[in-house]
């Protein structure tokens, strides 16, 4: 990604808060840090690790889950869940099923505090894949926290941990689970609530009362992302089954919808740059280019590219002129020119097996982080190169997006969360 627009990004989420906000959000307070894009300007990163060498700290949760860290400044927020359906653990049914948000000391990672959300029955009985009931990443304007518990609800919480509203989006379930992360636009918080009722709702940031709601969000697991463009309007987009469609996220009203050739929903989240978003999904694995700013059908206007190659499961990074990103089960990862779409590599990393975790990318390298707790650590540039790969020693599941702040990586099994730099 340009240099210039690293540091616009940060800003762009900052303007978006009120003024006594801005001086407290820190540069990973939402789901995949700023602007959604899984990229920091943080430098001094490690290439190795284990548990004797560049950890930091690591710290026993009171759930699985795999809800990402978010930091605001010497504080990390993470969610969990405990009770049913913790992987390789009995549990007596979906009624002592809890939600945790958890508050952590980022220097050393001491739990300051944690508070409890009761499970609205009747709960889902098995979430597929052990994918689990906490994989919502909070977000934070700086005074205040906002977590999406699926069915349960979406939760304000001030920092530090006293719950402020609470509202219902729905209360339809899924095999899946519910998996989209809430962002914030102005005064609103959005969720993507398309296994709860099949919606986008717009919520109001101080009371929780519900703005806006645009039906028709069928099959969508991934979370929504705001695209800037060229003049400095700003536009909301999300992937359906079949779909990619964008919004006015002031008002929820439809602006425009393209095709994607992609015979199934789209996981994985977009990202963008100067008005042009990318993105990746779909058990058959496609990948395509839009041209966000268009009205109507911009299949045939607006479309720019579409690949044969993706993830059904792991979102991309944009970094310069090519998009990364890895395959969920081949391990196979991939690089194409953001312009045209054309492979630039497509190579089988060793050891990689599963990856559920979204890339993150620092310091010129991507982050891969495998659901057997390895972190493959390869180069932000066109050539396929292995620089390491991490293992911590935890045989639980790695499933959730790591972290990035103050030069250190943040990376959460099922079991702890870890913080890794340098000694």
């Amino acid at each position: 990604m340009p240099r210039a627009l690293l540091s616009v990004l940060p800003l762009a989420l900052t303007l978006l808060l009120p003024a006594s906000a801005q001086r407290a959000v820190g540069p990973w307070a939402q789901f995949r840090g700023p602007g959604g894009q899984g990229v920091s300007a943080d430098k001094g990163l490690p290439v190795t690790w284990s548990a004797a060498q560049n950890l930091l700290w690591k710290t026993d949760l009171p759930g699985a889950g795999t809800s990402s860290p978010v930091v605001l400044g010497d504080r990390i927020y993470v969610a969990c869940y405990s009770g049913f359906g913790i992987p390789g653990q009995p549990g007596s049914g979906t009624d002592q099923l809890k939600r945790h948000l958890v508050c952590l000391d980022r220097q050393g990672g001491k739990i300051l505090w944690k508070r409890e959300v009761a499970a609205a029955g009747p709960e889902q009985e098995r979430i597929r894949e052990e994918h689990g009931y906490a994989s919502s990443t909070p977000v934070s304007d700086g005074e205040r926290l906002y977590v999406f518990f699926g069915k349960a609800g979406v939760f304000s919480f001030d920092l530090q941990g006293q719950q402020l509203w609470k509202a219902s989006v729905g209360d339809r379930l899924n095999g899946w689970g519910s998996a989209a992360s809430p962002l914030l636009f102005g005064n609103l918080v959005i969720v993507n609530a398309s296994v709860e009722s099949e919606s986008l709702v717009a919520l109001d940031r101080k009371t929780g009362k519900e703005v806006w709601r645009a039906g028709g969000i069928k099959e969508s697991w991934n979370t929504p992302v705001l695209v800037t463009l060229p003049g400095g309007k700003t536009e909301l987009v999300v992937a359906i089954l079949g779909k990619v469609l964008g919004f006015d996220p002031a008002t929820g009203a439809a602006l425009w919808s393209c095709n994607t050739d992609i015979a199934w929903y789209m996981v994985p989240s977009f990202v963008a740059s100067q008005g042009v978003v990318y993105g990746i999904g779909g058990r058959t694995a496609g990948g395509l280019a839009i041209r966000a700013g268009g009205r109507g059908d911009v299949t045939a206007t607006h479309r720019l590219w579409t690949v044969r190659k993706g993830s059904n499961v792991t979102s991309p990074v944009l970094i310069g002129e090519h998009l990364y990103w890895i395959h969920e089960n081949l391990g196979v990862a991939c690089c194409v020119e953001a312009r045209t779409g054309r492979l630039v590599y497509e190579e089988r990393v060793a050891g990689a097996g599963q990856v559920y975790a979204s890339p993150v990318a620092a310091d010129g390298k991507i982050y891969y982080v495998t659901r057997g707790g390895r972190t493959l650590v390869l180069p932000a540039a066109p050539r396929f190169d292995l620089l390491a790969s991490n293992d911590l020693g935890d045989r639980s599941a790695f499933n959730a997006s790591p972290a990035v702040a103050g030069g250190r990586l943040l990376i959460r099994s099922d079991r702890a969360l870890y913080c890794v730099g340098l000694k």
